[in-house]
């Protein structure tokens, strides 16, 4: 039933139409290249789904957004017709939505939390919120409203989510904005992490042209810390917002682990996204060969994701908790099992095997149990006494997880404060122990969501601004602050 034939009053559109699935390219089509396996909605698919939102009074779904995103009011707008106007309702809590709409795991945080899941299917938030924000990119609708210049200049180390973010507010106030990105490509991981089947490099180019015409300069291959020191920052600048993300690979850590054949998630990505330009090192050879990936987050569904795309013969998944306490997405573990991808569910690697050569050529795992809850709650695995078996492999990708960034160990970097795991202390204004240095995103939470990054830099960027305002009425840090 279209919008236009629903009452005027369309609570009930939820029971009258049934949830729709963004248009998905078929998995024998879309494993032979890197382009995106979504594509958007039609119009009246569109204004049909977001009429299902029942306006609610208490929308939960803002709640279960981690940017509080109007989410009821864009969906009305979008029933309406009005696209125009609800994207920029969208845009007024999010400053990447065309990327957010893409990379985030809606089924754990808006659609997650929508009311209709207690009677059927949620609404299809996600899939709404990316037909807004490509139709007002099609309509040359996206523009950035900047105040008068404040003659005030902040630095941003790191073009990632949080440091975009962080610069798109900063400029709309006013503020002179530089960022430096060490590589020669800005946009962070969402350039060199995430594969472009899921987020096709030209929505990140385009958001960060948007940035330069209206004034963001960006600073290409500049390593702060070795090339420029934050002491030359904090001189040269009026404030500091460190966005440098989390990159550096958890380790293996196994007997064998030397061998050759075992790569970690983020070089293998990074090379084998055949949209980025940032490839480099020693090719790694792909094509007719088993892969088996460790590790059960989003970044080993986009490794076997990739080894498939890559000519792999066989791509395994090994984790060592069930599907139930995997942290991958679902929609990314229901993608990789379409386009070929296999789990070995409780299952622990305990040692790489090689060949006399030095060549990896299987794994030595364990089965395993879940015992009793964690501190997180989860329920911890262990192993089960006399299971091991050996899996063949000519490839290990690595895909634990990261922790901060190392920094030289004469920086001024040594000056900020950091927790056991190395991520920067911030106190409640998300001031760094350095007075004028501010940070956020992965670089203090750990690796978390695009979305997280996000808040933290909008939140950054508001302190910032006060901070640059009101520098003598600041409360001080506190190191048990953020």
């Amino acid at each position: 039933m279209p919008p236009s034939s629903l009452p005027q009053d369309s609570k009930y559109a939820w029971s009258l139409i049934e949830r729709a699935a963004p248009p998905k390219r078929p998995a024998a089509e879309r494993v032979g290249d890197f382009r995106e396996i979504y594509t958007d909605f039609d119009e009246a698919t569109v204004r049909a789904q977001a009429a299902r939102c029942i306006q609610c009074p208490n929308p939960l779904c803002m709640t279960g957004c981690p940017l509080t995103n109007r989410i009821p009011e864009w969906m009305a707008l979008t029933a309406q017709g009005l696209f125009l106007e609800a994207a920029a309702l969208s845009r007024s809590t999010s400053n990447l939505p065309e990327v957010c709409s893409r990379v985030c795991p809606q089924e754990k945080l808006c659609e997650g939390a929508c009311i209709l899941n207690a009677r059927t299917d949620p609404v299809a938030i996600g899939a709404v919120e990316r037909f807004i924000n490509e139709y007002a990119f099609a309509h040359g609708d996206v523009q950035v409203v900047q105040a008068p210049a404040t003659g005030r200049k902040i630095a941003i180390v790191g073009s990632g989510p949080g440091g975009l973010a962080c610069a798109d507010e900063l400029a709309k106030l006013g503020h002179g904005v530089t960022v430096f990105e060490s590589q020669l490509v800005p946009g962070g991981l969402l350039v060199n992490g995430i594969p472009a089947f899921k987020l096709e490099k030209h929505i990140v180019a385009r958001r960060i042209n948007l940035l330069a015409r209206h004034g963001v300069e960006f600073r290409l291959g500049v390593r702060v810390g070795w090339d420029v020191t934050l002491a030359d920052l904090r001189r040269q600048f009026d404030a500091v917002f460190l966005g440098v993300g989390a990159q550096k690979p958890k380790p293996l850590a196994l007997p064998g682990d030397t061998l050759n054949g075992i790569v970690d998630a983020l070089p293998f990505l990074t090379q084998k996204n055949v949209d980025s330009p940032l490839v480099g090192g020693e090719p790694i050879e792909v094509r007719g060969r088993r892969v088996v990936v460790v590790g059960g987050g989003d970044t080993a569904m986009d490794c076997l994701r990739t080894a498939l795309r890559s000519g792999a013969s066989e791509a395994v998944c090994v984790y060592r908790r069930d599907l139930a306490n995997m942290p991958g997405s679902r929609k990314e573990y229901a993608n990789a099992l379409e386009e070929g991808a296999r789990f070995d569910f409780l299952t622990n690697p305990v040692a790489v095997l090689g060949d006399a050569d030095g060549r990896v050529t299987g794994i030595r795992c364990v089965r395993m149990e879940l015992g009793a809850p964690d501190k997180s709650g989860r329920r911890s695995p262990q192993p089960v006494a006399g299971s091991e078996f050996d899996m063949p492999a000519d490839l290990v990708l690595v895909a634990y997880g990261f922790d901060p960034v190392s920094f030289p160990a004469d920086s001024e970097f040594t000056k900020v404060i950091t927790d056991k795991w190395g991520s920067f202390k911030i106190d409640e204004h998300g001031m760094t122990s350095l007075p004028g240095v501010f940070a956020g995103g992965d670089s203090v939470r750990g690796p978390s969501l695009v979305v997280h990054a996000v808040r933290d830099a909008r939140r950054a960027a508001l302190w910032i601004h006060l901070y640059l305002s009101q520098q003598n009425t600041r409360a001080p840090f506190t190191a048990n602050g953020g």
